[in-house]
């Protein structure tokens, strides 16, 4: 069985959280939501970018990251950095992943990092630019995971709706 997990360590801003949160929903990935939280839980702006899918939300909250790890030991981690030797698309994702991202403002701690240079993936980009919004890496990333299993589960063909093909 294939399991996608997507990980947010201390997100600032509720709308990338709410958006991803979209994302999870609409790909039945699971979102685990790593304390501190720049915002609180029911905010608004957190709500209304992940509009009314709510529902369809599998979603894991951990006080800090030693939380995490204790309750996922045996989690096959990757960890999205602007700091990444590796490309994205160049690892062989396993079944059950776990897509690790750090905060808006300051990416995930080097102390981390250092532990696994061959898990530290880069999405490439031109070198004067910082970094990449935090929700549209995570839907990169999610989705090439996804392709790479042939997206399991996922509705891979739509319908006109005033027009037959």
């Amino acid at each position: 069985m294939k399991e996608l997990n997507l990980v947010l360590v201390e997100p600032q801003i509720p709308q990338n959280t709410g958006n991803i949160a979209r994302t999870c929903a609409a790909t039945g990935a699971s979102l685990h939501l790593v304390r501190p939280l720049g915002f609180e839980i029911d905010d608004k702006k957190l709500k209304r970018a992940g509009l009314d899918y709510w529902h369809l939300l599998d979603i894991h909250y951990y006080d800090g990251l030693e939380d995490f790890f204790s309750r996922n030991p045996e989690a096959a981690c990757y960890y999205f950095t602007t700091k990444g030797r590796q490309v994205y698309s160049n690892i062989a994702y396993p079944n059950q992943v776990y897509l690790v991202f750090g905060r808006e403002d300051a990416g995930l701690d080097e102390g981390l990092l250092h532990g696994y240079p061959e898990r530290c993936l880069r999405l490439p980009m031109i070198s004067e630019a910082r970094s990449l919004n935090l929700s549209n890496s995570v839907a990169v990333a999610a989705y090439e995971v996804l392709r790479q299993w042939g997206f399991p589960t996922l509705k891979t063909a739509g319908n006109l709706t005033k027009h037959d093909w």
